[in-house]
């Protein structure tokens, strides 16, 4: 065995000291979600150094995960996301101590998953509403820093919900409603300035009522070193990181940046006529849509 964890992460040492480099070996980082951003959050994360991840996923590597999934290749079609994204990580460093959950996260089982953690972060897929909702929740309980940077576009929205600050159903509203409804409440949550909508080539792929839409490899590892640059700071506990209500959005396309502030989150009143207008458009398209 070559491997030297201290000669391994020595190149991050002057952006954080050695000191600094230890604490992170002794991190643990939740993720829920070895897909388009939960493979590339865990493979930067461990060559950030951290020691320690909870991982959670029940999916197998398809031919239609080739165009953003870190662990999506000929080689790996088939097998388990969880499996391959473990031996991916314990191949950078095979002293990482990685706790599975292959049968995903659900209430029996939350509990289990958010032991000994100190970050969450959120990587599952867009709409698995219900779920997202609970772990958020928990985390909040447990006083568990939790963070998400979404894929939007070409570009990152990333939001931080931190103990003390205003919850992840605060921010979004969306209890009680519609899958539907909650896919439109979390996008624009994600999302109030809405960057990534000026550049959206054919409107007909974005199928809400499907559970289906276009994604980038861009967006992924934008969002792993805008989150793994934000996991950085609330592990160390250096430098400011934004708590919801507000985010940020940057879109490498457009080539713009954008700090958001929604008090109130999606019930602030521009959020709700945002959400009206979008109504009133994905009706329109669905009325068009093929049966």
């Amino acid at each position: 065995m070559l491997f030297d964890y201290g000669e391994a992460f020595s190149r991050n040492l002057g952006w954080v000291t050695e000191a600094e480099q230890s604490t992170l070996q002794r991190k643990r980082v939740a993720i829920a979600g070895l897909g388009g951003v939960g493979g590339n959050h865990l493979l930067t994360l461990t060559r950030l150094g951290i020691g320690a991840f909870t991982l959670a996923d029940f999916d197998r590597f398809d031919v239609a995960n080739f165009n953003r999934q870190a662990g999506a290749m000929v080689s790996t079609v088939s097998q388990p996301k969880l499996d391959v994204m473990q031996r991916m990580a314990l191949d950078i460093n095979p002293q990482l101590d990685i706790r599975l959950f292959p049968q995903g996260i659900s209430d029996t089982n939350l509990d289990d998953f958010l032991t000994g953690v100190d970050l969450y972060v959120d990587s599952l897929d867009f709409f698995a509403f219900d779920i997202r909702r609970a772990i958020f929740a928990a985390c909040q309980r447990r006083g568990i820093p939790a963070i998400t940077a979404a894929p939007l576009g070409m570009g990152t929205a990333f939001l931080a919900f931190l103990p003390g600050s205003m919850s992840f159903d605060d921010y979004f509203q969306m209890a009680g409603q519609s899958d539907l409804e909650q896919g439109l409440r979390f996008l624009l949550g994600l999302a109030p300035s809405m960057l990534h909508m000026g550049y959206l080539a054919d409107y007909s792929r974005v199928r809400l009522d499907l559970k289906k839409g276009p994604s980038t490899v861009m967006a992924c590892q934008l969002c792993a070193g805008v989150a793994a640059t934000e996991a950085l700071k609330i592990l160390l506990n250096r430098g400011k990181v934004v708590a919801a209500p507000r985010g940020i959005h940057y879109d490498a396309y457009r080539q713009k940046l954008r700090h958001t502030w929604l008090p109130g989150g999606n019930r602030h009143p521009l959020q709700q006529l945002k959400l009206a207008i979008m109504r009133r458009i994905l009706r329109k398209k669905l009325a068009m849509a093929p049966a």
